[in-house]
C-alpha cells in the first residue's frame, strides 16, 4: 500500500510518501508561512507525484490556515485518486517522535496563540494521559510535565521547573507518521483547534 503523509499545522510543511513501512520519499521545509504555494508542488515533486492509495493528514492543533489547506489538499487527492483519507492529531505525533527515542511518558509544548501554548502529556506505553490544552505558562507550571519535554515550545517549558528535564526542540515531521499507533488514526476530518474561539457569536434577539 501506498501511504501519503502531509503535515501542515505549524510552522514546517512535510509530507512523505510510504510504500508499506518504508520511507521512499520525503520533505521537510520550515516555512513560517507560504504553506498554500508550497505544498502541493512538494506532493509534486514525490515519485509518481505522490499518488497513494491512504493519505494521512494533520488535523491540529496548531496554524488555524496550515490546518485547512493540509485538510482541503488531502481532501481533494483522495477524492481524485479514490484514496482512503485520515487524520490524526498533531500532538500524538510529535509524541511517537520523542517516543521511539525516549521510551519513558512525554510531554508535547506546542506553541498556541494569545501567550498559551498546546501542551499534552503521553504515558509510557503510548496512552494519552491528559487531554490536549491551550494553558498559560503558569497553569503548565501548575499542571507539571513529564522529564521529557517535546515541541517547538519545549525549552520554555523546562524552564519553568527546578527538576531537570530533557527538551527536544521539534516540529512535526510526516516522515515519522508510521510511528502513529493505527487509534490515532480517525476519517473525521473536523480540524482540532485547540482552544476555544475568540469570537462569541451574539444572541438574536427573537
Amino acid at each position: 500500500m501506498r501511504i501519503l503523509a502531509i503535515e501542515t499545522a505549524t510552522e514546517a510543511c512535510s509530507v512523505a510518501l510510504f510504500d508499506g513501512s518504508a520511507c521512499i520519499a520525503h520533505d521537510h521545509r520550515v516555512l513560517g508561512r507560504g504553506h498554500a504555494e508550497a505544498l502541493v508542488p512538494m506532493i509534486a515533486a514525490l515519485p509518481d507525484k505522490g499518488r497513494a492509495d491512504r493519505i494521512l493528514v494533520s488535523l491540529g492543533p496548531g496554524s488555524f490556515t496550515g490546518v485547512r489547506i493540509g485538510i482541503a489538499t488531502a481532501r481533494a487527492l483522495g477524492f481524485a485518486w479514490g484514496a482512503e483519507v485520515l487524520g490524526y492529531p498533531t500532538l500524538s505525533l510529535l509524541a511517537a517522535m520523542a517516543q521511539a527515542e525516549h521510551t519513558e511518558g512525554v510531554t508535547v509544548c506546542m506553541n498556541g496563540g494569545h501567550g498559551e501554548w498546546f501542551v499534552q502529556n503521553f504515558g509510557s506505553d503510548d496512552g494519552i494521559v491528559g487531554d490536549a490544552q491551550s494553558l498559560t505558562p503558569d497553569a503548565v507550571r501548575q499542571m507539571g510535565t513529564h522529564v521529557v519535554i517535546v515541541g517547538n515550545r519545549a525549552k520554555e517549558c523546562a524552564a519553568l521547573f527546578s527538576d531537570k528535564k530533557i527538551a527536544l526542540e521539534w516540529l512535526p515531521n510526516a516522515q515519522h507518521t508510521q510511528s502513529l499507533e493505527e487509534a490515532n488514526l480517525t476519517h473525521d476530518l473536523s480540524p482540532i483547534y485547540g482552544r476555544a474561539p475568540d469570537a462569541v457569536p451574539q444572541k438574536v434577539a427573537l
